[in-house]
């Protein structure tokens, strides 16, 4: 008889609320932590590329997620000069008809709430969880206020790279972030409705374009535009006029105006800060962490909540092959720690060349790496690393690539009942 468990998770991010459906559905006493009093998402756009659909088809929520999404077919870059710096199509993936899904973060968030809430999952929300405390051989949490909750067999940590659970290596914050803004557009907008477009001006300014479909029926499409901002220079754009930033965005990139007119402040953009935080091992007495919580990085790859997705049904994996609650923790951090060593180690080394004051890095990006991944052999290495198939993630964990034609299907019924609309 399979060993059951009451675990605590702490986030309602993608990680959390995964982990607690997966382990919900496999007969755990699971309880949520949010610190928000109404659980939201947090942030604009995101991809969800084949590894984390995986993930979402097994849980029955690759339909859902595809009649919210809008179909990626590459990403595609050009530096000032208009000579291209990335041009990275799924198509040489070799995985069928695999494509990214561009989404807005609240409507991943919509579809897995809605699940967690239709499971009777117990949410408990106002809980700035700040610690947590072994006593015997349970765990207590303890709030920001000083509440306690508990105890548990389990404290799953998944809030975040700002997590106040400390243990294990971790770094600080990147020296740059981005500013987020969600717009929505018409059918007639001059944009690539299919491709997640980027300009950059050396590696210190760049601009993307990322559609993200829409958040429900009845709801218009919407693009997240982001713009490169150093940390250190937030506090300048905040007290200059917009308009002088405006004028950036068009010199870079000109047709991206239509979208400029659509913002009004200030406060139509949000910055996100991003940190490099990792550890080697996970978990310790009763106590883990998945998500960003483990491992966080530049979102340079995109895949943040692919692999907070991999993560959720690794450890529900794990605790359901392990004999005792360790060894259970100890296989779901064994299968996820290679790919997540991989996706760091590249992260780190990517974002410089799009990221970056330095001239040598994007000379690097323009003049060896842009003509290398035109070759047969990179290009298939490319395809795979953007699409968080890179090191084989999948198999180990008992998934498999979903079927695209499917999710392809759903995606064109939705286009076509907007067209009708």
């Amino acid at each position: 008889m399979r060993q059951t468990y009451d675990i605590a998770i702490i986030g309602c991010g993608p990680a959390g609320l995964a982990a607690a459906i997966l382990l919900h559905g496999d007969g755990h006493q699971v309880t949520l932590f949010e610190r928000f009093d109404q659980p939201q998402p947090l942030g604009s756009g995101l991809m969800l590329q084949p590894s984390g659909m995986a993930v979402l088809d097994r849980m029955g929520l690759s339909n859902e997620i595809a009649a919210r999404g809008a179909r990626i077919d590459a990403l595609f870059g050009l530096d000032e000069h208009g000579r291209t710096a990335l041009d990275a199509p799924y198509s040489k993936l070799g995985s069928g008809e695999a494509f990214g899904i561009g989404i807005h973060r609240a409507s991943l968030f919509a579809v897995l709430y809605a699940r967690a809430i239709a499971a009777g999952i117990s949410i408990r929300t106002g809980s700035e969880i700040h610690n947590s405390v072994l006593e015997g051989r349970r765990r207590h949490i303890i709030a920001r206020n000083g509440t306690r909750a508990g105890p548990f067999d389990l404290v799953v940590d998944a809030s975040g790279w700002a997590s106040r659970i400390e243990f294990g290596e971790q770094r600080g914050l990147l020296p740059f972030g981005a500013l987020w803004a969600a717009i929505p557009v018409e059918p007639s907008d001059r944009h690539a409705k299919n491709l997640l477009e980027q300009r950059y001006r050396r590696a210190s300014q760049m601009i993307g374009i990322l559609p993200i479909g829409s958040r429900g029926p009845g709801l218009p499409d919407e693009v997240a535009l982001f713009w490169s901002l150093k940390r250190d220079a937030y506090s300048q754009w905040r007290s200059s006029p917009l308009a002088v930033w405006k004028s950036q965005v068009r010199t870079l990139w000109p047709e991206a105006d239509f979208l400029l007119d659509r913002i009004s402040c200030h406060d139509d953009l949000t910055f996100a800060r991003y940190a490099h935080r990792s550890s080697h091992r996970p978990y310790r007495e009763r106590l883990v962490r998945i998500g960003d919580a483990w491992h966080s990085a530049s979102p340079q790859l995109g895949q943040g909540a692919n692999m907070a997705l991999l993560d959720a049904w690794g450890l529900a994996a794990g605790l359901r092959e392990g004999r005792t609650l360790t060894e259970g923790l100890r296989l779901s951090a064994s299968w996820r720690r290679d790919h997540v060593a991989l996706y760091q180690a590249v992260t780190a080394a990517f974002t410089p060349l799009f990221q970056s004051s330095d001239d040598l890095w994007p000379w690097i990006r323009d003049r060896i790496v842009a003509p290398l991944s035109r070759f047969g052999p990179v290009t298939r290495i490319q395809a795979q690393l953007m699409s968080g198939l890179f090191g084989f993630p999948l198999p180990i964990l008992g998934l498999e690539v979903p079927d695209y034609s499917a999710i392809a299907a759903s995606m064109a019924a939705r286009a076509s009942s907007l067209d009708q609309s």
